[in-house]
This record gives C-alpha cells, structure tokens and sequence, in this order.
C-alpha cells in the first residue's frame, strides 16, 4: 500500500510539473518538443524503479553510500518539485478566477484583451527555475560543500580556571559518521586541517559511523594520525550502537557496538565509557568527564553519575557528551560545577544560514541548542555542526566544522 501511494504522488507531482513543460516548449521545434518531453519521464521512471527496489529487495545488503545516493537522489527530485509546482498552482488560481471574470464579461458583451505573453506561460517559466533553483544548491552541496571544512575559534572564559591551565588549547571534532564520506582525499586534508592548530587536547564527541564499525575500517589510517600532547579523548553518539539496521541477534549487534569501541582505541583516542580522567598541571587539576550516548530523544546510554565521580577536587570540569539535549536535562540542574559541555549531534541540519547576525536552521525548531556556544550562568555549552555528513551526502550553509577553543581565565 506504501509503495502504491508513494508512486501515485511522484505521478501527481510530475504530471502536474509537466503542464509546465507542455507550455514552454508549446513552439518549439517537434524534435526538441519531443526530446524535452519524453526527457521529463526518464526520473520519474528511475524514481519508480528505486522504490521498487527499496521495496523488494533488501538495500541493507549494499552499501551505505549507496543507499544514501538513492534516498537523497528521491528527496531532492520531489522537493524540488514540490517548489516549483506551488507556481503553477498560483497559475491555476489565477486563470481560474480570469475564466470567472470573462465568463461574467462574455455574458455582457465584452472580452479580456490578449496578452504578449500570458500569465500562464510566465508562472511555467517561473516554476521551472524554482524546481531547478534547490536542485542546483543541492547538487552544489554535495559537489562543494560537503568538504568545505572551516576552522571555528571559541575563547571559553572560566572563573574557576586554574593559571596553569590559562591559554590550553582544545580542537574539537564531532559527527564522522565515515560511513557516509566519498572523498577520502579532503577527509585527509580536512585532518590535516586540525593538525596544523596544533592543539594541546583533542575532543572527538561521537558518532564514528553512521551504523557498522566496518564503515572506518578504510579511513582508521586517516584519523589515527589524529595527536595531541595531553591526549585524544573520545566518546560514543546514537549512530555507534547500530540502533538504525537490522541485525540477525542481539548479540551480534554487540560486537558491532565493541568493534567501534575498539577503533577508537586503534586508532589511539581514549575512549571514555562513563568515566573521566585527571590533568594536572603545576599541582592544578583539571577533569575530562566523558559519557556514553544519552539524550531525550534517543538512546541513554550514558550514566553521568558513574563518570563524575573522583572529580571533587578539579578546578574545571570539561564535560564530553554528543546529545546537547542532556545539558539541559541533567548537566544544569544536577552538575552545576560542570563548566563545559562538548556536544555534536545536530549537523545544523547540513542546511541553514549564517551570516553576521542572521543564524538559522531547519533543525532550531527541534533543538533548542544546535551550533555554536550557549551559556546560562557560569555553565556553558558548545554544540559542534559536525565533521561529517549522513543521509544527504553534502552541506548547504553549514560547512563542516574543526573548533578551537582557548580557554581563559574570567
């Protein structure tokens, strides 16, 4: 029944966007008349062939990449579409409400005037750049954006920092998701990228793949190159318990979830299973509390209690957790010492805008904190858009982001 109705909506849209081509191409030449409008079916063919497979066959058994091309093929062709037809539908209000008038005006004699070129063949052009406008964007997200890596700095001033730890410089990165990359060159020159900062402290908040531990099997050369002088600290996101595939067992899906724990530790990141550890530095302490996955709207995983414990006596407390939604659920009012949080998770919906003072995304009406830093008194919260990509394989607007931190004393 799904697949019955998913195909009659791809007909309605495109038999409805194809009048828009019926005008256009209304005075062409019969060889291009034709070529152009059998040339419109050909997606929509291939859009019915995909659902078919998707439907009757088991697309878990190919790729990851794979099956994200064809979903993100699907959804940029209908959204797309969907843009352009709100003209025509604008058109047919308004030849509507002209058929209307000219009926009433017929009946006393008299005609609307002609017109150069109608409305209606105006509203089809109108339409088709529409169509073609987030198509385009799209496809310059994938081909540009996706490894469009920029460099984020973040002074984070602390009250309580200590002076041996004034000016330590963290690197952050969040969201891998290496199931997902297609071009392992600029993953590498993205790594390098971070390198070249020369960070004291390197923070990695989760989501190493986006379901299989064998997706960074290819790319552990690349991100073990990843060092710091006082360490690599990491910490697992929703995507690395497997949650979103089938499995055969339980147990199975197990070994999956330890195979990504242990490419961390391959790769030389110590990973923090709710646990923490001590720096310490002139006789100051400074703590790394790092948790598994815990938000309230996926997987909790994580036990903040266990990892906070042995921390009394650190000056600063630097918390690693990739949901930001934890932080308001349970770090600000239980663990109002905790200075810091690290958090990845929302990409920044892979799409929005910021410019100057204009910031906005998609995903703000489904996150409170989704980029960037938030404070509410002296805790704050930094919420990393991700190194990664998943489901469609690029950014428009929300590059990939490497963040550096200072830490300063207030």
């Amino acid at each position: 029944m799904t697949l019955l109705l998913v195909t009659i909506f791809f007909l309605v849209v495109d038999y409805y966007l194809f009048q828009a081509v019926i005008t256009i191409t209304k005075d062409w030449t019969s060889v291009w008349k034709s070529t152009v409008r059998y040339g419109f079916w050909v997606p929509t063919a291939l859009s019915i062939a995909a659902l078919l497979w998707w439907t009757f066959d088991d697309p878990y058994k190919y790729s990851a990449n794979f099956r994200n091309w064809v979903i993100t093929g699907l959804f940029a062709a209908y959204f797309s579409k969907l843009i352009g037809i709100l003209f025509l539908f604008i058109d047919d209000i308004q030849r509507g409400v002209r058929w209307v008038i000219q009926s009433f005006q017929t009946k006393s004699g008299t005609d609307l005037p002609g017109e150069a070129i109608t409305r209606s063949e105006f509203l089809s052009k109108t339409a088709l750049v529409a169509t073609a406008l987030p198509l385009g964007a799209m496809a310059y997200g994938v081909i540009s954006g996706a490894h469009d890596y920029r460099i984020r700095r973040v002074t984070l001033n602390l009250p309580n920092l200590p002076k041996s730890f004034d000016g330590l410089r963290i690197g952050q990165v969040s969201d891998i998701h290496s199931g997902s990359f297609w071009n392992k060159t600029a993953v590498k020159g993205g790594v390098e990228m971070l390198l070249k900062e020369k960070a004291d402290i390197l923070f990695f908040t989760g989501d190493l793949v986006n379901n299989e531990a064998s997706e960074v099997k290819e790319y552990l050369p690349i991100f073990e190159k990843l060092k710091a002088p006082l360490g690599v600290y990491s910490v697992t996101g929703n995507h690395d318990y497997g949650d979103y595939m089938k499995w055969n067992s339980l147990a199975e899906k197990n070994r999956n979830f330890q195979n990504v724990v242990n490419a961390n530790k391959q790769m030389g990141y110590d990973i923090l299973m709710n646990e923490n550890r001590i720096l310490t530095q002139g006789g100051d302490k400074l703590a790394i509390i790092g948790i598994e996955n815990w938000g309230t709207k996926f997987s909790k995983h994580g036990i903040l209690s266990e990892a906070y414990k042995g921390t009394d006596e650190a000056a600063v407390k630097l918390l690693l957790s990739h949901d930001p939604t934890h932080w308001d659920a349970q770090v600000r009012p239980d663990y109002k010492d905790i200075d810091v949080t690290f958090s990845g998770h929302t990409h920044g919906f892979q799409f929005g805008v910021e410019i100057a003072h204009i910031k906005w995304s998609p995903v703000q009406y489904v996150y409170k904190q989704w980029g960037g830093l938030y404070k509410e008194g002296n805790q704050q919260l930094y919420v990393n858009r991700g190194f990664g990509y998943i489901g469609y394989p690029g950014r428009v607007g929300m590059p990939p982001e490497i963040t550096i931190f200072e830490l300063k004393r207030a």
